[in-house]
């Protein structure tokens, strides 16, 4: 039989979390009312065999902020999953179809994921678009350097909770700073405090610090510490989940704070901006253990408008000739001119100077990645020579792109 397609009932929400769960190897209950909350129903799919659910897909209406500070709509796709009795059937391809037509449907221009297994997403049009950084300092051997202005900061200790209004007020003035950054509910703020014991390797619950400056908040970190001795010596971590500043100032005065905590000799994060300023900050770079990982694969949807709905560095009109087999109304010629201040994307019958295939664009997209780089792996041809290295400069970013958290 081929499995049966179709909306979730908020009735099977267990059955459909459970399934999840086994797919990925967690605790059927970790999380199951924690993601309840910012389920779309309307958005959620599950696959039957009968009476088993076999499958599961979900997309959130989220808004990614773009090159030039723009925060578009994007259909944000998680919680796929295809139970192993069922692998090799096409139901993964039948469900993403499902997702990018209701994507398009919806006008969301962008869609987005992060990936279990990042070898799947590429035949779907999905392009590795940023990066995080993970982050290991040796505070023993470090240090962190504070420029003059840090001395007005009040560094404060407070309950997670309690702070979250504070917290996000900073988070919301990052938005547009960055490329790659989400738009935050309420509820997709509290899932950010979500600590479960299970999860925090032998260290404490999640702590908050905050940075005012006059009285008002323009920094925090959340993090937790794991205490750990080695023949009476402390060795104990500081393992960092979010730190956002308003400043360089105060993003350099939280870092001091977390590397200096008592009875620790490390600081961990493992989901920076591969740009962060910390491997500048520190006394001694090699005690930084650096190293990238894959973090938001994007695939324009609507090709016309996801280029028309960012800026670029520097002027161009360009013609690029697209392929798109998963959604082949992007299969084609399109026009594309713009600057810092707008840009517009249209098809056309004029010559194309660039080919290239809509992953391409897609890990393009957001700044991250060089269409130079990309073309030095073959993956992109330059049509007229002498074309490809402005439009490479024009789709960067001033910072390089950063999702602060799954989805």
């Amino acid at each position: 039989m081929t499995p049966e397609l179709r909306l979730l009932k908020p009735v099977e929400w267990s059955s459909w979390h459970r399934t999840l769960a086994r797919a990925f190897a967690t605790s059927e209950s970790e999380g199951i009312d924690l993601w309840r909350p910012v389920t779309e129903f309307d958005r959620a799919l599950c696959a039957w065999d009968g009476p088993d659910l076999v499958g599961t897909s979900n997309s959130y209406s989220l808004r990614t902020t773009v090159p030039g500070g723009a925060s578009v709509p994007t259909g944000g796709l998680s919680m796929v999953s295809v139970a192993p009795t069922h692998r090799r059937r096409g139901l993964l391809r039948d469900m993403l179809r499902w997702q990018l037509d209701d994507t398009r449907r919806r006008g969301e221009p962008l869609a987005a994921l992060t990936a279990s297994e990042p070898g799947i997403y590429g035949r779907f049009g999905y392009g590795l678009a940023s990066h995080w950084l993970t982050v290991s300092v040796d505070t023993g051997r470090v240090r962190v350097a504070v420029p003059p202005e840090a001395a007005g900061l009040r560094l404060r200790l407070v309950d997670p909770t309690e702070a979250l209004a504070e917290c996000e007020a900073v988070y919301a003035r990052a938005l547009p700073t960055r490329p790659g950054r989400l738009e935050r509910s309420e509820e997709w703020a509290r899932i950010q405090l979500h600590d479960p014991p299970g999860e925090r390797a032998g260290g404490t619950e999640l702590q908050c610090v905050l940075a005012e400056r006059d009285g008002r908040t323009v920094g925090y970190a959340r993090y937790s510490v794991q205490g750990h001795w080695v023949h009476s010596n402390a060795e104990g971590r500081v393992r960092v989940r979010e730190l956002e500043a308003d400043d360089a100032a105060t993003g350099a005065a939280l870092w001091q704070h977390l590397a200096g905590i008592d009875l620790t000799s490390e600081v961990t994060a493992d989901k920076r901006p591969p740009d962060d300023p910390v491997a500048h900050l520190v006394s001694d770079v090699r005690r930084a253990r650096l190293r990238l990982r894959d973090s938001l694969f994007v695939r324009p949807v609507e090709l016309g408008p996801a280029l028309a709905a960012r800026t670029y560095q520097l002027p161009l009109d360009t013609v690029l000739q697209v392929t798109d087999d998963f959604c082949p109304w992007n299969t084609g010629r399109w026009r594309l001119s713009g600057d810092s201040a707008g840009a517009v994307c249209e098809r056309t019958e004029d010559a194309a100077e660039l080919s290239l295939s809509v992953v391409e664009l897609g890990a393009a997209y957001l700044g991250g990645t060089s269409l130079r780089s990309l073309a030095d792996a073959g993956r992109v041809q330059e049509l007229r020579a002498g074309a490809l290295d402005p439009v490479s400069v024009a789709f960067g970013a001033a910072r390089a792109p950063f999702l602060p958290h799954g989805f």
